[in-house]
């Protein structure tokens, strides 16, 4: 499974259903969605300031990580980004793939 960040950010319609059902209502719904799309919700937090919501998703893949954000964005109740999470082992691996490179005008 992959993971993810996936941030909210609620318009002022999508906040009035969040005063209407209450956040507990909310995370569970996240929760549905998540685990129908065969993965699992990790956290859920509401948060001050720009952004309203920050959850950590498992997901079987990017594929799923996207079919989740566009739909929930196209629902039009929220903007939703998404930012594959990676382990310190899939950095270390990652450090370790030799590749070629040239930086532009070198």
């Amino acid at each position: 499974m992959a993971k993810y960040l996936i941030v909210a950010t609620y318009t002022a319609d999508g906040m009035k259903g969040v005063l209407r059902e209450g956040g507990s209502a909310r995370r569970s719904t996240i929760a549905d969605i998540v685990k129908n799309l065969d993965g699992s919700l990790e956290a859920f937090y509401f948060a001050f300031g720009v952004n309203d919501v920050y959850s950590i998703v498992d997901l079987p893949d990017n594929v799923t990580a996207a079919a989740m954000a566009m739909h929930i964005s196209a629902a039009g109740m929220c903007r939703c980004d998404v930012t594959a999470l990676l382990t310190p082992e899939e950095i270390d691996k990652s450090a370790r793939t030799k590749m070629w490179f040239r930086p532009p005008g070198a």
